[in-house]
């Protein structure tokens, strides 16, 4: 995915907590978000093309916000 792919998409950081807690609800009682996956690379990447679909740009330091300052 290009800069240009994810321009018009918020990034997740920009969100309230009571809306990234909204997206997160929401994502565990969609059942195609079911990934038969333990693997967090998987998960990350399926959760991130979830999020696009919203409107909203996932990064890996997304994850750990506190350690990308």
């Amino acid at each position: 995915m290009t800069n240009a792919d994810t321009d018009h998409l918020r990034p997740w950081a920009s969100l309230d907590p009571a809306e990234q807690t909204r997206l997160r609800e929401a994502y565990a009682a969609d059942p195609f978000c079911l990934t038969g996956t333990c693997s967090l690379e998987a998960k990350t990447a399926h959760f991130t093309a979830w999020l696009v679909e919203r409107g909203v740009a996932f990064t890996p330091e997304d994850l750990h916000p506190s350690r990308a300052r």
